[in-house]
């Protein structure tokens, strides 16, 4: 049994996968979301989830180390880790591009990494799915945005904590209740078919050292003891989607036809920016310019709407002053407007007053 909280339709099966040419990105596959909360576990998931439609390849690029303020945030996640793991052996699950697990490295953490989507050199970093026959275990597990990816997420942390023979464990993951307040219904992507709250975390272990929020508050972590994850969730607080949750759009578009055609770019064309640019394009927003720092990015197509991704030079170039530009994470406005010289009507999305 479950509780239906929202819905869309047609997003891309994996935002962060980008094209060489517009006609494939615009043919790429589509699915659909439903969010429910399961009224047993109370957890927040997408029912309409299949993870067969997942394929990562070296086309997915999800890296966001190239900004200065994101940077800070790794810094604040490596503070956390060393408060509770200095001088323990690490596993990073799920390492990605593995830039995290080179910092901690760096300062001289022991860790290893495993990761199917790894593309680097680095012999400390498994390419592989984690599985208990992968032979990895340590004195502590670093989990960061993963969780949200895997369809039973405790027992896939169950799996973690067998292989693992206990433990503690650093989970960081989107925080729902962020995306509640902020309205921000461009973080819901098809590959994320769970959406947590702190609270659930506290369900799942009997024993929680620390929990809070990062990046803004946008994301939540938590340190706890593998060894006292339970098996089953004690009831859980409903979850209620507010009214208006995506009346932004409206906004979006009233402001790009109130100046009657003045150009309209959106920077940030990660998981935001894909879901963002392709509603608004569907409502009849033409999005002249997208632009992302990460050059893995650049020159490329985006999965459905087809918009091909700008450097913030070739942007600049394209946009005059005064254009509309609507930037995907309020986190980066200030190096957006320094950037850019402060010469755009800038617009951040997840902004409460944006609505």
């Amino acid at each position: 049994m479950h509780n239906e909280l929202y819905r869309a339709s047609g997003l891309p099966v994996l935002q962060n996968r980008t094209f060489a040419d517009q006609a494939t990105a615009k043919a790429y596959a589509s699915a659909d979301v439903v969010l429910v909360q399961d009224l047993h576990s109370g957890l927040v998931y997408n029912a309409a989830f299949d993870p067969q439609k997942l394929s990562y390849d070296s086309d997915y690029q999800n890296e966001q180390a190239h900004s200065a303020h994101f940077k800070a945030h790794l810094e604040a996640v490596e503070h956390i880790v060393k408060q509770h793991f200095v001088g323990q052996r690490l596993i990073e699950v799920g390492c990605g591009k593995g830039y995290f697990l080179e910092q901690l490295r760096g300062k001289g953490f022991d860790i290893v990494g495993i990761d199917p989507a790894y593309e680097g050199d680095n012999p400390h970093v498994l390419k592989a799915p984690f599985t208990p026959d992968a032979g990895l275990s340590a004195d502590a597990v670093v989990l960061r945005h993963v969780l949200e990816h895997i369809p039973d997420p405790l027992a896939f942390l169950h799996i973690i904590a067998q292989a693992n023979d206990g433990g503690r464990i650093y989970i960081e993951v989107p925080c729902l209740d962020w995306i509640l307040e902020h309205r921000a219904w461009f973080d819901v992507f098809y590959e994320h078919v769970n959406y947590f709250r702190i609270e659930d975390f506290r369900r799942m272990f009997a024993t929680v050292d620390e929990a809070g929020h990062l990046f803004g508050g946008q994301y939540l972590y938590v340190v706890a003891d593998l060894a006292s994850l339970r098996d089953s969730l004690p009831p859980a607080e409903p979850v209620q989607v507010p009214d208006n949750f995506c009346h932004s759009i409206g906004r979006a578009l009233q402001i790009a036809q109130v100046d009657g055609g003045q150009p309209v770019g959106i920077w940030g064309a990660s998981s935001k920016g894909v879901i963002y640019s392709l509603f608004l394009q569907r409502a009849g927003v033409s999005v002249d310019q997208i632009v992302d720092i990460n050059p893995a990015k650049q020159g490329r197509y985006l999965p459905l709407s087809g918009l091909r991704v700008s450097s913030p030079e070739e942007a600049m170039q394209a946009l005059p002053a005064g254009a509309h530009l609507f930037v995907m994470n309020s986190n980066y406005l200030d190096e957006i407007r320094h950037m850019t010289d402060e010469r755009y009507v800038y617009h951040a999305v997840d902004d409460a007053t944006f609505q």
